[in-house]
């Protein structure tokens, strides 16, 4: 008899002693939220928003701070850097930056290092031309780009989504890169000048922002497999598919939060609180109001399909990379 007790009491004793038994107890402190880009950035401005919703949803408060640099490799090291216990959250682009520090910035981590809790805030890329343009549609533009090489002119942001789908369009519709003049500029406003100067016939960018142009331009198709109620045009999966033509489609920047996948791995319970805290925050009505005042996305998506479309982001990346460097 004596010799149960013991082992019972050693049971719970390693039981108490688990990750997982303290999750109730979860947060005891103050939880950093580390954005991976400068104050007053997209996803700084989503994370300010967030914070004191999800602190209340939570039960602690909630601190931001910005680690900013190496298009968000810095945050990202920092984070893993940090212990596995839920008390420290990214903040960040998941795409294109993440997949760009790994395929292009020679992170050490890989996509799996980090466990999803949400993407929020989706931003497609839009395919449009200056409102002077001769042609009628997405067709008539490859067909020109096809037939009479080096007279289309492109703008695209360097090593975003909308470069990459630029470039892909042209390789999954059968037409030599060489036959486009595309300049890649490094920000988005040079961009978007570029169109509504004409000094471009077309832009493939994030349709966020482009709205300030809008007078300038005639969009032709939001790169999305739904359409988006603030521009009148098509998928570009609906354009494709009436040429008979499959394209991958890269869902443009998508913020939103993560944890390390040690933290989830060590605790579960914890990791499913914090999950929860964010769902009930974009669910209170004051957030949703400042968020659709500051124009900053809050979509529920969860851990689920934020990872699968983490995993088939940066598989298109990884799989098409080679175009942007060409």
């Amino acid at each position: 008899m004596m010799c149960r007790r013991v082992t019972w009491c050693i049971v719970v004793a390693l039981w108490l002693a688990s990750p997982t038994a303290t999750a109730d107890d979860y947060p005891e402190r103050p939880i950093t939220i580390v954005v991976g880009f400068g104050v007053g950035g997209s996803a700084d401005r989503m994370t300010r928003a967030m914070s004191s919703f999800i602190g209340d949803a939570i039960g602690q408060p909630v601190q931001v701070i910005n680690k900013r640099g190496a298009g968000t490799l810095l945050a990202a090291n920092y984070v893993l850097d940090q212990p596995h216990d839920g008390y420290t959250v990214f903040a960040s682009g998941f795409s294109p930056y993440l997949s760009n520090t790994i395929l292009e910035g020679n992170a050490d981590y890989t996509i799996d290092d980090f466990a999803y809790v949400n993407f929020q805030w989706f931003d497609e890329d839009l395919i449009a031309l200056n409102k002077d343009s001769e042609y009628e549609s997405l067709a008539d533009l490859l067909d020109d780009i096809r037939d009479n090489p080096k007279t289309v002119r492109g703008a695209v942001v360097r090593g975003s989504g909308g470069h990459l789908m630029a470039k892909l369009l042209l390789e999954v519709s059968g037409i030599p890169q060489k036959n486009v003049n595309l300049v890649a500029y490094n920000s988005g406003g040079l961009a978007r000048a570029a169109v509504a100067g004409h000094v471009v016939d077309f832009i493939v960018i994030s349709a966020e922002g482009t709205e300030s142009i809008r007078e300038y331009i005639r969009p032709l198709a939001i790169v999305s497999r739904q359409r988006n109620p603030k521009w009148d045009a098509p998928t570009l999966t609906e354009v494709m598919s009436k040429l008979g033509i499959d394209v991958p489609v890269l869902p443009g920047s998508i913020r939103g939060f993560a944890t390390t996948a040690e933290f989830k791995r060590q605790y579960p319970a914890r990791f499913d609180k914090l999950v929860e805290a964010m769902r009930v925050a974009l669910e209170n009505e004051a957030l949703i109001t400042l968020l659709d005042q500051a124009s900053i996305g809050g979509r529920w998506t969860g851990p689920e399909a934020s990872e699968s479309t983490m995993k088939e982001t940066f598989r298109i990346f990884r799989d098409y990379s080679y175009l942007l460097k060409e």
